[in-house]
C-alpha cells in the first residue's frame, strides 16, 4: 500500500507549519524516529523557505515502503538549479543542508516550473 498526500498552500511563511503538521501526523502514523522526523523536517523548511516560485507552493508526500518521497514545487528554474547544483562552498548552503538530511534529491521539470524531490529513507520506532 502507498500512502499519498498532497498539500497546495500560499507560499507564505505563516501557512509552512501546516506543512509542518502534515508531514508530523504522517511520521507519527508510520511510526517514524524522532531523528528521521527531524532530518525531514529540516529538509522540508529549507525548500519552504526559497520564495522562487509562484504565489502558491505544493508539497507531495509519498511513502514507498521505508522511503519518503517529498516533492516540492513549483520553483524558477535557474535559481533553485543553481542552489542544488552548484559547488556547495563553505556557507550553509540548502544543497549542504539536503546533502546531509536526506539521502537523494532530484531536480525535475513539472506542472508550472522545477520540483525537487527528496528521497528519505527513514527508520520505525
Amino acid at each position: 500500500m502507498t500512502d499519498r498526500i498532497t498539500l497546495t498552500m500560499p507560499r507564505e511563511r505563516p501557512y509552512f507549519g501546516v506543512a509542518r503538521l502534515v508531514l508530523g501526523g504522517l511520521a507519527a502514523r508510520l511510526d517514524v524516529t524522532v531523528e528521521s522526523l527531524d532530518e525531514l523536517e529540516l529538509a522540508l523548511d529549507g525548500l519552504l523557505e526559497r520564495h522562487d516560485g509562484a504565489e502558491e507552493i505544493t508539497v507531495a508526500l509519498e511513502v514507498d515502503g521505508d522511503v519518503l518521497h517529498t516533492k516540492v514545487g513549483p520553483y524558477r528554474d535557474r535559481m533553485i538549479r543553481g542552489e542544488l547544483e552548484g559547488e556547495p562552498g563553505e556557507s550553509m548552503s540548502l544543497r549542504r543542508l539536503l546533502d546531509a538530511v536526506v539521502d537523494r534529491y532530484e531536480i525535475a521539470d513539472g506542472d508550472g516550473g522545477v520540483w525537487v524531490d527528496l528521497q528519505k529513507r527513514f527508520e520505525r520506532t
